[in-house]
């Protein structure tokens, strides 16, 4: 399924860092009306690039020498990522979000280890009465100690600790499939929009067609001079949308780049496919499968274990760690030779840690109610994200077999009664109108879809999304 679910179910604690034809809209009124054909978009392909486009990025008006001129990622990158696997691939190789939570499973570890550590051994050296006239050496003392750690406190603080290195691990997961979804959903909404603008631009030229060819039917008195004015408005408005569209797109091309964790990325075209079928995904099965497998779910459940480790560490704080000693003492005055000994240790008679006991136990409680409000978060989610998907998918396929067939239908016989003699032209010209608006809701439609089903598929933590389309067999 993907390659990180051996991570998320083993709780390793080492992390590796890691165009479309447009619509062909004709409308001219000599000769015989061409047939519209509905939106054919360009088969999804991977590794596609034009090397040709390279970076906007205005020169510095101040020339920098070869030597002292930084050397950088950003200088290196001149070709234009254009398709979606290479948009993934960018990220999971240099994305700073990733390189941050993976220096956190470092900093967990280190963490962890200095938990674990013996106490280090303590050494007193005293010089009394120094200068005295019965021994002017006086009377030096040395004296080691070392403190043992009893109740297995150390392995309990380590274990603990650990536990928050495979949460960090988890983390690292998370964010990686949490980054997949916004550059997906980035990207498609990219892609719609470059799809509308192409239709957009199409439905401009047949607006200006239909224009031109109204005033000459109102020159032949055949129109109304009120037909050829709701054309013009009809132009104007398409103009407004494409102008608006070319407008919106170099803000997401931009979005998406900063998304891969590239802002100066050079996107100004995508390749990919609005109609690749996506699965028919059930929701209890999916809700189910993602409550088994999400790592923000398995790192709550870690974070229990964490807490209970920590209510043991507790509870064997108040047994006394045992600190034992040995000496050496010099004595100038009679010229002895004394050892010493000692063991201390304190008697836990008022503070037996009874308050961070109590909060310990308080923490156990709330971890574990803590899996239950991440799980209902997710369901959330994909509960939301499974609502969108379904109704853009039913209305997508609706415009696909039902909407857009009957509007081409429509102006097939448009076309065919107005060579007839039987329709007048603006009735066809309505019909093709009426097919390109049909094809900006279904693009539309796709979009919303493509932008839901990324969150489904981030959440099931889908690595190869969307599968290319499987070629017909030889």
């Amino acid at each position: 399924m993907c390659k990180f679910i051996s991570v998320l179910l083993a709780l390793t604690v080492s992390v590796s860092v890691g165009c479309s034809s447009p619509p062909v809209l004709n409308g001219k009124v000599t000769g015989p009306i061409e047939t519209l054909t509905r939106y054919q978009p360009v088969a999804y392909s991977e590794g596609e690039t034009d090397k040709s486009v390279e970076s906007d990025r205005p020169k510095s008006e101040m020339a920098v020498p070869e030597e002292l001129a930084p050397v950088s990622s950003e200088t290196v990158m001149v070709f234009e990522v254009t398709s979606l696997p290479e948009l993934v691939n960018l990220t999971v190789e240099s994305h700073p979000r990733l390189g941050d939570v993976s220096w956190a499973v470092n900093a967990a570890k280190g963490q962890a280890f200095q938990a674990g550590l013996y106490p280090n051994p303590s050494v007193d050296l005293t010089g009394n009465e120094l200068g005295d006239r019965t021994g002017p050496g006086g009377i030096w003392s040395l004296f080691a100690s070392q403190e043992i750690v009893t109740a297995n406190k150390l392995e309990l603080s380590e274990a603990a600790r650990l536990k928050e290195v495979d949460q960090a691990s988890l983390t690292v997961i998370s964010e990686q499939y949490r980054l997949l979804t916004d550059i997906r959903q980035a990207f498609f909404e990219a892609l719609t929009l470059q799809r509308r603008a192409e239709i957009l631009t199409n439905l401009v030229q047949l607006a200006e067609e239909s224009v031109s060819n109204a005033n000459e039917l109102m020159k032949a008195k055949e129109a109304a001079e009120l037909d050829v004015v709701q054309l013009e408005v009809d132009l104007e408005r398409y103009r407004a949308d494409l102008q608006a569209t070319r407008q919106a797109l170099p803000g997401v091309y931009q979005k998406l780049a900063a998304s891969v964790g590239r802002h100066d990325l050079p996107i100004s075209k995508l390749v990919g496919d609005l109609e690749t079928q996506l699965p028919n995904y059930d929701l209890d099965e999916v809700r189910w499968y993602v409550l088994g497998i999400h790592p923000e779910i398995r790192s709550a459940q870690i974070g229990v274990e964490q807490a209970r480790l920590e209510l043991c560490r507790a509870e064997v704080e108040p047994i006394p760690n045992v600190t034992v000693g040995a000496g050496y003492t010099h004595q100038s005055q009679n010229r002895s030779e004394d050892w010493d000994i000692g063991v201390s240790l304190p008697i836990p008679v008022w503070n037996k840690n009874q308050g961070n006991i109590l909060t310990a136990q308080s923490r156990v409680h709330r971890a574990a109610n803590q899996v239950g409000v991440i799980e209902n978060e997710i369901a959330t989610r994909l509960s939301a994200a499974f609502a969108t998907y379904s109704a853009a998918r039913e209305r997508s396929e609706r415009y696909k077999t039902a909407i857009l067939p009957k509007a081409e239908r429509t102006y097939e016989l448009s076309r065919k009664a107005y060579q007839g003699g039987q329709f007048e032209y603006l009735r066809v010209l309505q019909a093709q109108r009426a097919v390109a608006e049909t094809n900006l809701e279904y693009i539309r439609s796709l979009g919303e879809m493509w932008q839901s089903a990324s969150q489904i598929a981030g959440l099931m933590l889908e690595d190869q999304w969307p599968l290319a389309p499987v070629g017909p067999a030889k």
